[in-house]
């Protein structure tokens, strides 16, 4: 892009070089021959600069977008049993994006129960937490139950210290436990490891 931008101002002075060698004898032309020419040259100049900066931050933008969208995967562990782990940073842009992205994968995959894993959380603001509660709240509103894993004690007080309704909270203690009431609520005989059945 830097080249592109280049040559059009490489071609812009020798344009005006070839005007001043043209003029030069008819200082009075030359002087209005360059008025005409200087705006426009650098106008066009100007465009094809700033085309060239628009479409690098739309790029930057689309991937920024893809790398969120990995950063933050909907898995489907099993049919309509969704996990949505969710690993670093969650500031207001990212939850809104989260949502925003488990709510068209409980729709595509009909999902009933949805685990979402904040393990990987290491705090989170009062906005944060007023949107994983919208979350919650969104996702019954497709049909969806969804189960909080991973709180860490920290995330627990905000919740708390904030005054959120948790009473459409269902909160497990780990990922583990969150898949086995996941299984219950989707009607799954679910048996922990080591057990046997006798």
């Amino acid at each position: 892009t830097d080249e592109v931008v280049g040559i059009v101002l490489l071609l812009r002075d020798v344009l005006a070089r070839s005007l001043f060698e043209k003029y030069q004898s008819e200082f009075g032309l030359l002087n209005r021959v360059l008025d005409a020419y200087e705006p426009a040259a650098n106008r066009i100049a100007n465009t094809v600069a700033v085309s060239f900066v628009q479409e690098r931050e739309r790029i930057i933008r689309q991937q920024q977008e893809a790398i969120r969208e990995l950063s933050t995967p909907v898995l489907q562990v099993r049919e309509q049993l969704l996990i949505l782990p969710i690993i670093g940073v969650l500031d207001s842009q990212r939850a809104r994006q989260v949502t925003e992205q488990l709510l068209r994968a409980i729709r595509a995959n009909r999902a009933k129960v949805v685990v979402i894993d904040i393990t990987g959380v290491p705090t989170i603001d009062s906005t944060v937490a007023n949107h994983l509660v919208q979350t919650v709240d969104a996702s019954g509103l497709m049909g969806a139950s969804v189960i909080i894993t991973g709180l860490s004690s920290d995330i627990a007080l905000t919740l708390v210290t904030i005054g959120l309704d948790l009473s459409k909270m269902n909160a497990v203690g780990d990922l583990q436990g969150g898949i086995e009431e996941a299984e219950r609520l989707l009607g799954y005989e679910v048996t922990r490891t080591g057990e046997q059945n006798g």
